[in-house]
């Protein structure tokens, strides 16, 4: 039934949660992980600070990149020792749109999204899980 899974993956714990589950799901049905990942923009302060010193924004940019390459690299570490291999991918845009892309273009079957318990994200949470799942292409599985 699920032949390709995918998990939206970042530094919380509640995706981490969502990566586990992923791999035990991947592992019992036999099939293809990808990890997602949103690329968050970078702070407000970053345009002051370019603007102070125009070398920064490559700065910035760099250690942008050098975070998502260490949390992909954990997840594809977490994957390997669950048995399963795990390939990450980056995704920029729109955070609801770019994640139904992806759904779409990988031809996803599962994505695997951890839900947060904090009241302080639950609206923002609940918009984004809800778009992302009238849209998707395919199952979505909400990890507490």
């Amino acid at each position: 039934m699920f032949n390709k899974i995918a998990v939206a993956y970042n530094e919380s714990a509640e995706a981490r949660r969502a990566l586990e589950t992923a791999i035990h799901l991947a592992k019992t049905l036999g099939t293809e992980l990808r990890a997602i990942t949103f690329k968050d923009d970078r702070p407000a302060y970053a345009a002051y600070a370019t603007a102070a010193d125009s070398s920064l924004a490559h700065t910035l940019e760099e250690d942008q990149r050098e975070h998502y390459d260490r949390l992909h690299a954990e997840a594809r570490d977490i994957a390997s020792q669950g048995g399963v291999k795990l390939v990450t991918h980056l995704l920029e845009g729109s955070e609801c749109a770019a994640i139904v892309s992806f759904l779409h273009d990988h031809k996803t079957d599962l994505l695997v999204i951890g839900l947060h318990r904090r009241t302080s994200h639950i609206s923002r949470l609940w918009s984004t899980v809800y778009e992302v799942a009238q849209d998707a292409p395919c199952s979505v599985l909400g990890v507490h």
